[in-house]
Formats: structure tokens, sequence, C-alpha cells
């Protein structure tokens, strides 16, 4: 899923200067980091329960929500998106282990493909259900809105405006289907996010065998403790050079090979797998490059704190991804949202259930999800809350959902008509 494909209607918010909203969101997350770092008292019992990267998500939501600022109508997620994502990508990577996240095995894989069988599945699930429900729903055209939410939760914006052309979705219905889409699947990224945070009572439950990840987690802190230092200016100038830098060199690339590949023969449908996509290359090839760097001298950089400014990188995009999200649009067509979130609830349960059984660890199913509902903007989010070195596995699992979007979607629009038929 992709920034929102629809524009939402304007409001008046308290604060509508961008710079102001940035000082507030790092006031609001240097007192989130302050806080959790208390080693006692109430605070530490708070964020025992309360993962502090949820906080970051969930305060810019309500500032949203208060009409404090306003999230839609701002710029900050377009630019963090597009720089700061690509950025954290590059500096996450250096210090990664390829041959370690190779060896993690196919359970991601099958914890993905399970997550695109649920989004489906869920999709003619909720669709019944609310017909026995509430059956005013999913009256008239309903079922062509919901194949642009499938589009979006399997691949991604690409994917949602593709099926918006195939199923003739009419605009005012693409909107609320748009709402549906950003509340639903920003509740559902707290709902990883907060299970992240307990993920070894959670793999205790599934039974998982955790070595692989258990491995790399000690491999990259074996690494880190060897090549630790005190950084330095040079240093953290030198991290934000190869960070940016590898974005603007991204961006470069990009739009030229996009503008190249439009001109190629429209039967190829090349926009159905979002090769079309600029954002789509910017993030597929900052991982790139990231990798390929972590081959060389340049992931000494690690050892001078390279991944911990690629976090805050990220914890400034969860912010502004958190900002987008208005609690109060619930109110404007309930009965929507309820499906939306039987839906997902459909597409998490179906997780469960075989991670349990093939014994998976959380993390594949909160990135093998994430991947899915959230795509690249956030599955990295959602793995680097397990540990930073897992972040290119959600951007490679993300880019692999891109593919599968349309064909998903288009399976389970023609479920969706044979049902409302």
């Amino acid at each position: 899923m992709s920034a929102p494909l629809a524009e939402a209607p304007a409001r008046a918010a308290l604060i509508g200067n961008d710079i102001v909203v940035l000082g507030v969101l790092a006031v609001v997350l240097g007192a989130i980091f302050w806080t959790a770092a208390r080693p006692s008292g109430f605070w530490a019992r708070f964020y025992a329960w309360v993962p502090a990267l949820l906080l970051c998500y969930l305060v810019p939501a309500l500032l949203n929500s208060a009409g404090i600022i306003d999230g839609r109508g701002s710029a900050l997620y377009p630019v963090a998106r597009d720089v700061l994502l690509p950025s954290a990508l590059v500096l996450l990577c250096i210090a990664i282990d390829l041959r370690a996240v190779l060896r993690l095995g196919p359970k991601a894989l099958v914890m993905f493909f399970t997550g695109t069988l649920g989004v489906m599945l869920g999709a003619v699930v909720a669709f019944l259900a609310m017909r026995a429900i509430h059956p005013q729903t999913v009256a008239g055209d309903t079922w062509r809105g919901m194949t642009t939410v499938a589009g979006s939760w399997i691949g991604g914006g690409a994917n949602q405006a593709a099926m918006k052309e195939v199923f003739a979705v009419d605009p005012d219905l693409f909107g609320q289907f748009v709402a549906v889409d950003v509340l639903v699947a920003n509740v559902w990224m707290a709902v990883l996010l907060f299970l992240a945070a307990r993920a070894p009572r959670v793999d205790a439950w599934l039974r998982a065998d955790t070595r692989a990840i258990d491995a790399l987690r000690q491999r990259m802190a074996d690494w880190q403790a060897a090549h630790a230092r005190v950084p330095g200016l040079p240093d953290l100038m030198l991290i934000l050079a190869v960070g940016l830098g590898a974005t603007g060199l991204a961006h470069a690339l990009a739009g030229p090979l996009v503008d190249w590949l439009k001109t190629l023969p429209a039967e190829w449908r090349l926009q159905d797998y979002s090769l079309t996509s600029g954002f789509f290359w910017i993030t597929l090839l900052a991982t790139t490059f990231g990798l390929l760097l972590s081959f060389t001298r340049a992931r000494a950089l690690e050892g001078a704190g390279a991944s911990r400014i690629g976090s805050a990188m990220l914890y400034l995009l969860v912010a502004t991804i958190g900002m987008q999200m208005d609690l109060g649009a619930l109110l404007e067509r309930p009965w929507l949202f309820a499906m939306g979130l039987i839906w997902i609830a459909v597409h998490g349960a179906l997780l469960l259930a075989v991670a349990r059984l093939i014994r998976a660890p959380l993390f594949f199913l909160a990135v093998g999800s994430q991947a899915n509902i959230g795509g690249a903007a956030s599955a990295p989010v959602v793995a680097s809350a397990f540990h930073p070195a897992l972040a290119p596995v959600g951007v490679l699992l993300a880019v692999l959902g891109y593919a599968l979007g349309t064909y998903g979607a288009y399976l389970t629009g023609l479920a969706l008509r044979a049902l409302a038929a």
C-alpha cells in the first residue's frame, strides 16, 4: 500500500506549517525515547506493556485525529517516503550479512503467500459476513470498491489504481475505500508492532524455530561489538554522504528508467507489476546499493552507528505514516470499516494458523503480512522492529507483492462479482 490515491476533504488544522509539524514530531519522538530509556519507575513499567515504536506511530495519529495537525494535507510523508526511507534502507543494509539472511529459509516465502491468500479469502468472508450482519453495506457496487483494497493490500498503489480501471470503480466509492484501506491497514500495523515487542512469548506459543533469526541477531551483535567506536564528525558526515548520496543516485536512475519503460509496448502491461512506478525502483535500487556496499569497506561505517542513524530515519518515517491516520473517519461509514476489520482479521487468523502449523517465527508472520498490506514503505519498519539487520527482508517481500498484486486482486474481484450477482 502506497500513499492514498484520493484526496481527502480539506480541513483546518491548528498547526498548518509543515516545518512546525516536523518540530512537533521531533519533540514527540524525543520525549518517547527519553522516557523509554528510564531504567526504573513509572516509565519503565509503562514501556514494559507499550512498545516505544508503537507510540511513535499512535501519538501522531492522535494529533491528526484531534485536528492539531493535518497529516493528509502535509508534504512530510511524501518527503520521508522518498528521502528518508531509501536512505534508511541503504544504511541498514550496509552491515547486513546477506548469506545469513538467505539462510533464513523458505518459511518467509510461505508466510508471505499465506498473507496474500489471507487477503483474497478475507475479502470473500468479509463480504458474506456483512451481507448477514448489515446487507446495505455490501449492496450495489460495494464489491467494486473492495477490489481496489485487495489490489492495495496484496501489491500497492499501482495495483490499486489498476483495479479501479479494470472494474470501473466510481470515484466517490473509490475515495471511501481508500479511507478503509488506510485506516484498517494502519490499525493492523499497530497490532503487528505491539506483537513484535512480545515476540518471545508469541514464538513460544507458535512453537517456532527461531534459531536462524537468533543466529543472525547474534552475528550482528558480535560484529557491532567488535567494530563499535565513538563516531566523530567525519564519521557522521560520511554516513550521511553514503545514505543520501545513494538515495540521490537511486532517484537519478529511477526517473530515466521509468521514462524508458513507459515507451515499451502497452500490451506488455508493465504498470500491472509496478514497473512504471518511480517509488518501486527507488526502493529497489536503494536496497541493492546498500547490499552491494555491505561487501565493501563501507561496512565499517556500521561501527560508527550507520544503522542507528538509519533507524532514526525510519522512526521519523513511522511518525509521518501515523499522522495520516484519522480515527474520526470511523464515524463516517462505520459498517465499511467493520467490514475492513473482519477482512484483516481473516488475514491475520490464517497467518497465525499456518505459522503454528509450520512453526514459523512471529518475524516471518509479521513481515509476510506487512509486505502484503503495507508494501515497501512500511514492511522494513515492521522488520526492523525485530532487528535492524532484518529490514531488507521486508523490502524484498514487498517487491514480490507488487508483482502479484494485480493477479490476486483480479481473481478476488471475480469472486466478489459472483457473490454480488
